[in-house]
């Protein structure tokens, strides 16, 4: 007969304490991730209405065919993905600069870090009520753009016209979530070991060679890492269109598809439309990250 290893009883031991500790966060996203995905394409397939006592009437993909063919909900796909693309791009950009422009001061490194990134502590709600004050006709926004342009007691209707209230749920997210992932890239930043730019300096590299061929490829992770996370953001935006359409705005300009949901299985009652929605945007989303990974897939960088 041969002897059970050591070695083997502690890697059993390991795996079996491993399952111990995982356990709990596999349940967790089970019943609050996954569960909610595959009831809510469950009531996808039927004909259900929010307050109705009756029995749902099942439907197949009935629900979906009508989105194909709604004005309404093209429309929400097309305000979606002029919000995503008219913040996605500069949220990217610009955490990127600032996370730069933090790490080369050699003071205030913890101020400005601590500047960036308050707003990112405020709820979107709050956020959304500062930022209605502003975009008031009387508000700030139209003081500073004024001022900036040299039209004094002009109303730029930041919340009534279709394109200036587009911009202005952009400005809201972009002024929000700049500083969130601006620390993101910092870490990114911190990680990059000095010794490599010593080396690079003393190979006579100037500052746009170091960031375009050393910074930036080594960045490449948390690059990737922050365009996802920032799509996705802003895929799920809600309270601000939800807020400015409160507060008077047209609805239309930023009828996303979160916002459409809503009002589907809220104001509608129908909760079976609003599930497809859902699934689709689900799909939406699934399909642009995996969108990211391929085209940014490429030999890993290591130092």
């Amino acid at each position: 007969m041969s002897r059970r290893t050591p070695s083997y009883s502690i890697e059993r031991k390991k795996s079996r304490w491993g399952w111990i500790f995982v356990t709990p966060t596999l349940i967790f996203f089970l019943l609050f991730s996954f569960y909610p995905i595959f009831n809510a394409f469950y009531t996808s397939l039927f004909n259900k209405k929010l307050l109705s006592l009756k029995p749902p009437d099942f439907i197949g993909f009935n629900n979906y065919s009508y989105l194909l063919k709604s004005p309404d909900f093209w429309n929400s796909i097309r305000a979606t993905l002029v919000f995503t693309l008219g913040t996605f791009a500069p949220l990217l950009i610009f955490s990127l600069i600032f996370a730069i422009f933090i790490m080369s001061r050699k003071r205030f490194q913890k101020f400005f870090q601590i500047a960036y990134y308050s707003p990112a502590v405020l709820s979107s709600v709050v956020a959304a009520v500062i930022w209605l004050l502003i975009f008031d006709p009387r508000g700030l926004g139209n003081q500073w753009l004024n001022l900036i342009m040299n039209t004094p007691g002009i109303d730029h209707k930041w919340l009534a016209n279709s394109v200036m209230v587009q911009m202005s749920t952009m400005l809201v997210y972009f002024w929000k979530y700049v500083g969130y992932f601006t620390i993101i890239f910092i870490v990114g930043l911190a990680s990059i070991p000095q010794s490599i730019y010593e080396a690079a300096k003393i190979d006579g590299a100037n500052d746009w060679k170091i960031f375009w061929y050393i910074t930036l490829p080594l960045l490449k992770p948390t690059t990737i890492l922050v365009s996802i996370m920032s799509m996705l953001q802003c895929l799920k935006t809600f309270s601000t269109q939800y807020l400015f359409t409160q507060g008077g705005a047209p609805l239309a300009p930023i009828n996303v598809i979160t916002l459409n949901v809503y009002n589907t299985a809220i104001r509608d009652h129908r909760i079976g439309r609003a599930s497809a929605m859902s699934i689709v945007l689900f799909i939406i989303m699934l399909f642009l990250t995996w969108l990211q990974f391929k085209s940014s897939r490429a030999d890993e960088i290591s130092y």
